[in-house]
Parts: structure tokens; C-alpha cells; sequence
């Protein structure tokens, strides 16, 4: 287990204590409850509660659902109806709109319209995951915590109608965005979306985190030589299978407390256009990163037994 992560389960009890009497609230609706291993790659489960009980938080509302066992005292979930993590690397994470939670599930509260996913992998590579595509259209749609925040959108010159697909994407789903030349930065208390090629964006704090490798970033994918290849990494972090000429990615990170950083790249204008069109909820159900090319999607992590 790693240190942020009993770091974690060590921190609810001290949390728990202090929210203790504090009564019900009035509940919240349309909380989405998913559960799958492997990156997302072998889905168990999947419910949506139309009514959710005040102060409901995350353990709560899985252990109402699942069978679950749990050590350091709740805090940290060791099986889900019988899956259970082993001492090579492998555990449950969960994320909330697409983002890892920086609490334990027993201290998350729940708001309208949340997605919560439960994924058990293999964490060798990285013990952090700050974010992750497959529950699109969040976090954009209803926000972190219960807050939606605004979305900005920055774009190379070379990519215009990517960005215009990806706005047109968004305003069809609710979500208001404002759009900007790349480099100007989204601010805080905002969520971003960087579009270019790999040339263009590689300059940006959410690239060099990508170059860094999966311990950095969470993304199992990097950009090779002068980024006109994109190479694609297995859980261990190794590479796995190489795309070059009109190769996409769909992937999101974030720095420190920083909020989450989406990245529309690719080795070439054709290739933002393939990952632009990815922009859509059934492309990225259920991944944590999205890889395109030729009209063919992968899932990342790549599967190699797949």
C-alpha cells in the first residue's frame, strides 16, 4: 500500500470525529455508482440512485449497494463484493467527477448529479491517478464538490476546428465555455481544456507533467522525439505499442492542489481533429485516458493480455 494512500485512511478518523453531530441534510438526486477493474477495462457494476439520504457520503452509499470490507479502522476499502487488492500494487481507487479524491470515502460527501467511480488496479507505476476522462461530461457539468466551475479553452491557431467541435460538444451538453489563445492559462478555480498538437501544447505545465511519465502525471502515454510519435504504456509504465501520423489523446492531470487539466493533442492537426471527435461521452466511458488512431480507440493503460 502506498503512503498516500494509508496516508488517507489514517486521516478519516481524525475528519470523522470532527463532523460528528451534524445532522441530516435534505438529500440529493441522479448520483451515478460505477465499479470496474482493471482501468476500467472490465466494468462490474453500474447503478443510478434517483434519491440520495442526507449526508450521505461515499463509503455510505457503496457500502449500501455492495458488500465491502474495509481495514485501518474503515478508511480504506480492501474488497467490493469480493474483489480485493493483493500486495503486488493492486487496490480500489475511487474518483469523483473524474477527479481523485483528495479525502477518504467516508469523509466524501455526495452532491447532486456526482459521478462516482470505484476502479481496483495495479498502482505500481503510480500511486496517483489526479484525474481521469471516463465519466465525461463530468467534471464540466456539475463541478468539484458540489461546485461547478468555469471552463476555459485554449487553442493553438493550427487547430481551430478541433476547438470549435469541442465547444460545440460541450454547449450540447450544458456547458458554457470561453475560448482563448493557448499560453494565456485558465486561472484558478477553473477547469481547462488545452488543444494543439504536441508541438504546440508541450510548453504547458500539463504536457511536462505527461513527459515526466505516469508517476508525474497519472497518464499512461508519452509523446516520442520531435512528437510526431505516440507511444502508449502498459500499468508497469512500459511502452506498449507506438502510434505515428495522425495519432490522438484524450487525457487529464492536474499539479498539486491545481484543478484538473484536460489535453487534446496529437502528433499532427489530424490527429487533434481524431481526439477532438473522442470528445464524447460514449468514446470515454470508462477510461481513464484515450488514445486514437486510423479510426481505431485505445483504452489506457494498455491491456497487453487484451
Amino acid at each position: 500500500m502506498g503512503l498516500r494512500r494509508l496516508h488517507l485512511a489514517l486521516g478519516v478518523a481524525t475528519v470523522a470525529i470532527a463532523g460528528c453531530g451534524l445532522g441530516p441534510g435534505p438529500g440529493t438526486s441522479n448520483v451515478t455508482l460505477t465499479v470496474s477493474r482493471d482501468f476500467g477495462n472490465e466494468r462490474v457494476a453500474q447503478l443510478t440512485v434517483s434519491k440520495v439520504p442526507g449526508s450521505e457520503t461515499v463509503m455510505r452509499m457503496l457500502e449500501r449497494h455492495f458488500r465491502v470490507s474495509t481495514r485501518y479502522g474503515g478508511g480504506f476499502v480492501e474488497s467490493i463484493d469480493g474483489l480485493s487488492g493483493s500486495p503486488s500494487h493492486i487496490d480500489w481507487f475511487y474518483y469523483v467527477n473524474g477527479i481523485e479524491a483528495p479525502m477518504g470515502a467516508a469523509v466524501t460527501a455526495i452532491h447532486r448529479g456526482d459521478r462516482i467511480w470505484w476502479d481496483l488496479h495495479d498502482w505500481s507505476a503510480t500511486q496517483s491517478v489526479p484525474a481521469v476522462v471516463g465519466s465525461f461530461p463530468e467534471p464540466f457539468l456539475h463541478g468539484v464538490g458540489g461546485k461547478r466551475l468555469p471552463t476555459t479553452i485554449e487553442c493553438a491557431s493550427d487547430v481551430s476546428k478541433a476547438c470549435q467541435r469541442i465547444s460545440g460538444e460541450l454547449a450540447g451538453l450544458g456547458v458554457p465555455v470561453a475560448t482563448q489563445l493557448i499560453g494565456t492559462g485558465s486561472g484558478t478555480d477553473s477547469l481547462g481544456i488545452v488543444v494543439g498538437t504536441w508541438r504546440d501544447v508541450r510548453a504547458e505545465i500539463v504536457a511536462s507533467l505527461i513527459e515526466q511519465g505516469p508517476g508525474s502525471s497519472g497518464v499512461y502515454a508519452r509523446f516520442a522525439g520531435d512528437g510526431r510519435t505516440l507511444e502508449l504504456l502498459d500499468a508497469q509504465g512500459r511502452v506498449a505499442r507506438s502510434l505515428s501520423g495522425d495519432a490522438g489523446l484524450v487525457a487529464a492531470t492536474a499539479e498539486g492542489s491545481d484543478e484538473a487539466t484536460w489535453l487534446i493533442t496529437g502528433t499532427d492537426p489530424a490527429g487533434v481533429a481524431q481526439a477532438a471527435a473522442a470528445l464524447n461521452p460514449p468514446s470515454l466511458r470508462d477510461r481513464f485516458a484515450l488514445a486514437v488512431s486510423g479510426g481505431s480507440d485505445f483504452g489506457l493503460p494498455v491491456d497487453v493480455g487484451s
